[in-house]
């Protein structure tokens, strides 16, 4: 039954270091978790920002696309996720870091600058997701600027995966 019910649901994010993501055995550990749990493979999709060897995430992340896993660029526009991972990672989603998104309705270079990730990112193919969407107002700014997600507690608060789990 908990099967079905992840059938009804998005993608669960799981955020991985840069160092799990290049680690010599963290493929073969994925791969016996999705063998023993039987999740659905399509329904998981892992976030990385710093990422140490590129051409090995490049492997790890083009052998796991292969049976439905998907990828974000977390965190993009600060820190160490750059245009030079977009140019090159074979992700699907980038995360619009939430310190350009939180003040986006009363900062015209905040409101630019998610502007301006969001056209990049569908420019590569990419879809994207809004980080630390608090309100209805920033909800609705994004929806103008045709940002494709948010994530925050203005879209709903974090809460225990076994609650999603529990039957009706």
């Amino acid at each position: 039954a908990n099967i079905l019910i992840l059938h009804g649901l998005g993608a669960f994010s799981i955020n991985i270091s840069g160092n799990s993501l290049t680690a010599d055995d963290f493929m073969e550990f994925v791969l016996e978790q999705f063998n023993e749990t039987r999740l659905p493979t399509s329904k998981i999709c892992f976030e990385t920002s710093a990422i140490g060897s590129l051409d090995n995430a490049i492997e790890f992340m083009e052998k796991l696309k292969v049976i439905g896993v998907q990828f974000s660029l977390d965190d993009f526009g600060t820190g160490l996720s750059s245009y030079s991972y977009l140019r090159n990672l074979p992700v699907d989603y980038l995360k619009i870091d939430g310190i350009f998104v939180k003040d986006i309705k009363t900062n015209p270079s905040d409101y630019a600058v998610v502007k301006s990730i969001n056209e990049i990112g569908h420019f590569m193919g990419k879809k994207t997701i809004a980080e630390f969407v608090e309100d209805d107002e920033v909800l609705e700014i994004l929806r103008e600027i045709s940002v494709d997600f948010a994530q925050g507690y203005g879209i709903g608060k974090k809460i225990p995966i076994t609650e999603l789990l529990q039957d009706e």
